[in-house]
């Protein structure tokens, strides 16, 4: 385990240091909870020094590289909930911060009812609820049970946030949250030499799918609808990015509608590589809260095509959002897009100085 030295108080000559905050993630792996808190700490939130405790592995690697502080330790579902509180009391004793930030279910849980220092506050940011219980929880067994234990723990957290309205929504339908939630969208940026695509150079049928291959998801849906747009478009290509339990259906559904020619699986990709390569991307899902694949297409100026669900909504600005996802419908929808207007979302500059805001406004004010 390793750590920065903690900050407090005043440095030479009486100017202020950065107050600390201590975000804990459960997860090891690149996904999307990974990528808003690289986002967050590469550009830093504004007064605020960040250190991140998480497992082992890719993640703290990234962080690492980018040179974020990380504390890599014995957390997350693997380690156990034992072994995940002791690490977190042990680390928090150590730096000592002003707020000790969770993310994803695991990591809240374990906040909630780790002994911390005292006048350290407790925040928590919800990235992961669904209107449909059916998307993350096996049963509904399971989702009641978990419905309960989230419902115990907000009394326990000085600052809520939601990465959606539709995400806050939920959260109050669902958990019976009273506190007040703030809803704060991810922040993307454009990479370094990327910019924002010409909307004449993005008129073609260059489809993309980027999202695990999971029912949820209903990638199945949209090898349907370009079987009806390869009909008219013999130049149609779609791209099937991702790795899931779905593959191979997916695969032998598209040799069955015998677009399999057209039809690209190319496991995991990297999203830039992806989306340079791409004019529309479609997102059937279930249920998204806040979708980095939407984020980021819109900031590229591509087409995109989702459904009408959770926040996609809130990202897309005159974009096609279906409510219907039968072939005919989608595949018209695909070809009819057009590019989504420019500055329709904030950057993680922005993002990061509202969640400052709230770091000062939650709970009382240091």
């Amino acid at each position: 385990m390793s750590d920065a030295e903690p900050v407090g108080g005043t440095e030479q000559g009486g100017a202020t240091r950065p107050r600390r905050a201590l975000w804990v993630v459960p997860v090891a792996d690149l996904g999307g909870v990974a990528r808003h808190v690289l986002d967050v700490a590469r550009v830093g939130i504004p007064g605020w020094q960040l250190t991140v405790l998480c497992p082992d592995g890719p993640l703290a690697d990234s962080l690492r590289a980018q040179g974020s502080a990380v504390t890599a330790g014995a957390f997350g579902t693997e380690a156990g909930a034992l072994a995940s509180r002791r690490t977190l009391a042990a680390v928090a004793k150590a730096l000592r911060p002003e707020i000790v930030h969770s993310h994803l279910a695991f990591a809240d849980i374990v906040n909630a009812w780790t002994r911390l220092p005292e006048g350290t506050r407790r925040f928590t940011t919800e990235h992961g609820i669904a209107g449909d219980d059916g998307v993350y929880h096996a049963s509904g067994l399971h989702s009641r049970a978990m419905a309960l234990v989230h419902r115990a723990r907000f009394p326990r957290f000085d600052g809520v946030i939601a990465v959606a309205e539709a995400t806050r929504r939920a959260m109050i339908e669902k958990w019976h949250v009273t506190k007040r939630i703030a809803v704060i969208h991810n922040g993307v940026d454009l990479p370094e030499g990327v910019r924002r695509r010409d909307p004449a150079t993005v008129s073609g049928l260059r489809i993309l799918s980027l999202s695990r291959l999971a029912p949820e998801k209903r990638i199945d849906k949209l090898i349907e609808a370009f079987a009806l747009i390869l009909r008219d478009h013999h130049d149609a290509v779609l791209t099937v990015a991702g790795e899931g339990p779905m593959r191979a259906e997916l695969e032998e559904l598209a040799r069955r509608l015998r677009v399999a020619h057209a039809v690209r699986f190319r496991g995991f990709m990297d999203a830039e590589s992806a989306m340079s390569e791409a004019d529309v991307i479609a997102q059937l899902s279930v249920w998204e809260n806040c979708s980095y694949t939407i984020l980021d297409a819109v900031a590229r100026g591509l087409r995109v095509v989702a459904t009408d669900v959770g926040g996609n909504a809130e990202i897309l600005r005159g974009g096609v959002s279906l409510r219907d996802t039968s072939p005919d419908l989608v595949a018209a929808a695909i070809r009819d897009s057009l590019p989504q207007p420019a500055a329709a979302q904030q950057s993680v500059q922005q993002a990061n100085a509202r969640l400052a805001e709230e770091y000062l406004r939650g709970g009382h004010h240091l």
